[in-house]
């Protein structure tokens, strides 16, 4: 695919973002404060290589858990803000996902909306512990839902 058409897509995807408020029912000042967590959390994030600081919130059971993305020399080994803050709601035993935000504190006014999009391993992990209707929050972008993100996500049933 080329580059001018991957563009045309990625603005069709922010399109889509910004003018179809999907999601669960979440109420309008939780989501600010959600979006406000992860702001906060983007500002202790370890990026020293990247100089990209990135923030998630999840709200879970009511309570709200922040993480951060923390880089490594190696860059397969560096984790996404959205999955330290799923991991930090499951450390505490929860097991749903009711609304994500996410905050890139260090991307342009004009930057793409595609950069600062949860990428795709965060997607599934989303995907893992929240329904399609979760809403998801993109700062400097718009809301959505889970499943306009990641409509087919690889799924196993257990037993």
């Amino acid at each position: 695919m080329g580059r001018q058409r991957r563009l045309r897509l990625c603005r069709t995807v922010a399109k889509k973002v910004t003018s179809e408020n999907q999601g669960t029912k979440v109420a309008a000042d939780t989501l600010d404060q959600l979006l406000k967590k992860a702001r906060s959390a983007a500002e202790t994030a370890y990026a020293p290589y990247s100089r990209f600081r990135v923030g998630a919130a999840v709200l879970a059971d009511g309570e709200i858990f922040t993480g951060f993305n923390v880089e490594n020399a190696s860059y397969g080994l560096t984790v996404c803000a959205e999955r330290t803050a799923i991991f930090n709601a499951v450390t505490k035993g929860h097991r749903r996902i009711d609304a994500v935000a996410v905050a890139c504190i260090d991307a342009a006014p004009d930057a793409e909306p595609s950069s600062r999009m949860p990428c795709g391993a965060c997607r599934q992990v989303i995907a893992e512990f929240a329904s399609p209707d979760t809403t998801v929050i993109v700062d400097g972008v718009g809301q959505t839902s889970l499943g306009r993100l990641l409509p087919e996500p690889f799924t196993l049933k257990t037993p």
